[in-house]
């Protein structure tokens, strides 16, 4: 009795035969009728999280030893190598009053005759900041240090007449001789320096002084700025007042010189508290996501990045040919009739049953009549190829309405139908 035969009518199928729940053969499985144990999925899992534990690792490391090195970057209280700590204490030393502020109205407000004011980073600043310290530069009469200004609004804004060259690429040597064109006293005085390896500037302004040439152009610039006698430096590389080289060359006397000419220095660093000059509102434009990022957690967001991008493909890609899995149990395959015809009787479902009958009986008649798989269920194609092989004399009922007729409405029905579709097969098996 064909399968579908017994799944409609609750009558099983061959006994004896191990199934999976499909019915299909199956081996003995390895897992438990209950699911995976928790020592299986360890095993498949501990691979993934293990390399994710290492990518993880190796990203906070780099990022810690990135972000570390560069704490308190030219910060007077900072000791790091990148701080500028030694410098202040030298300054101190001297009677120099050193004060640090974060805004640049702090910054404006305490210019004046007898201050320096050090902008550790003009290029961060917004319009409205920008206006303030050039406000201070021109009524304070005082000093202005500006490190490595070449923004498109900085540059402009505090050094009207001032141009760049070079981009801050590292040069070939960063200690450089003051040059012989160069007359200000603290340059001559101090000597050789660490200021190149970062910018160079040109200027169409009057009474400038420029000092320790790279490639034909200073890299240290003086510029008479105010009606008051002030003055503004223009400084091209932040090497002279880092801890890490200050004690060498000329550095510290540089450094000294330029930023103790005054009783008082104004120590500013640009900081998120100084209204918009972070967020770039000044500036008219907006910041993206990754202009938020803290200064060297780039790599390690990028490794992070990689590593779930790889993870992913991985979990979602088989790389072989697919395997068929064992199943937790075994279930005879007479067992899995019954249970499913069990299920469409018990749901009343004459139809579902009647169709799955007509379909497997149309797709063994295809095969037994030479009739294409892919117009099994076509009876145009299929009815007259059955009725051909019938044997004369003894039709059985009318293979069109066997085979495409309507659902039955009783069980005896669904059960005469299913004789007859065996009955039907017999025939042109055997004809």
């Amino acid at each position: 009795m064909p399968p579908a035969h017994a799944a409609a009518t609750g009558t099983p199928g061959p006994a004896g035969a191990p199934a999976t729940a499909s019915g299909d053969p199956a081996t003995p499985p390895r897992t438990t009728a209950g699911g995976p144990r928790p020592r299986d999925v360890w095993t498949r899992a501990r691979g993934f999280l293990v390399a994710l534990a290492v990518l993880l690792a190796a990203g906070l490391a780099l990022a810690a030893l990135n972000s570390g090195a560069r704490h308190g970057y030219l910060d007077p209280r900072s000791a790091d190598p990148y701080g500028s700590r030694a410098v202040a204490e030298l300054l101190r030393d001297r009677g120099v009053t050193v004060r640090v502020v974060t805004t640049a109205e702090q910054a404006a407000d305490a210019a004046g005759p007898g201050t320096t004011l050090l902008v550790t980073d003009p290029d961060r600043l917004g319009e409205t900041q920008l206006r303030d310290i050039r406000s201070a530069i021109d009524l304070s009469g005082g000093r202005t240090v500006l490190l490595a200004p070449s923004g498109p609004l900085s540059l402009p804004a505090l050094a009207p007449g001032t141009r760049t060259h070079g981009d801050g690429s590292p040069a070939p040597d960063t200690n450089l001789d003051p040059g012989t064109a160069c007359t200000l006293p603290a340059a001559t005085t101090a000597g050789r320096a660490a200021t190149g390896g970062g910018l160079r500037y040109t200027t169409g302004t009057p009474g400038a002084t420029g000092c320790y040439p790279s490639a034909g152009h200073p890299t240290l610039l003086v510029l008479p700025t105010g009606t008051h006698g002030g003055d503004t430096v223009l400084l091209g590389s932040e090497g002279i007042l880092l801890n890490k080289s200050l004690a060498k060359e000329g550095n510290a006397s540089l450094a000294l010189q330029l930023l103790g000419s005054r009783p008082n220095l104004v120590w500013y660093l640009p900081s998120l508290a100084d209204g918009n000059s972070d967020d770039g509102e000044g500036t008219g434009e907006e910041r993206s996501f990754l202009d938020l990022i803290p200064a060297g957690w780039s790599w390690a967001l990028l490794q992070l990045f990689l590593a779930a991008a790889v993870a992913a493909l991985w979990r979602a890609r088989r790389l072989g040919p697919l395997v068929t899995e064992r199943l937790p149990v075994l279930v005879r395959a007479s067992e899995a009739t019954e249970g499913r015809a069990r299920l469409y009787r018990k749901a009343g479902a004459r139809d579902r049953a009647a169709t799955v009958l007509r379909a497997a009986a149309r797709e063994r008649l295809a095969a037994l009549v030479g009739v294409p798989a892919s117009q099994a269920h076509d009876p145009a194609s299929l009815v007259p190829a059955v009725a051909a092989r019938l044997t004369a004399g003894r039709p059985p009922q009318d293979p069109d309405t066997l085979l495409f007729g309507t659902a039955p409405t009783t069980d005896a029905a669904l059960i005469a139908l299913a004789d007859h579709l065996d009955a039907l097969e017999r025939e042109v098996r055997t004809s």
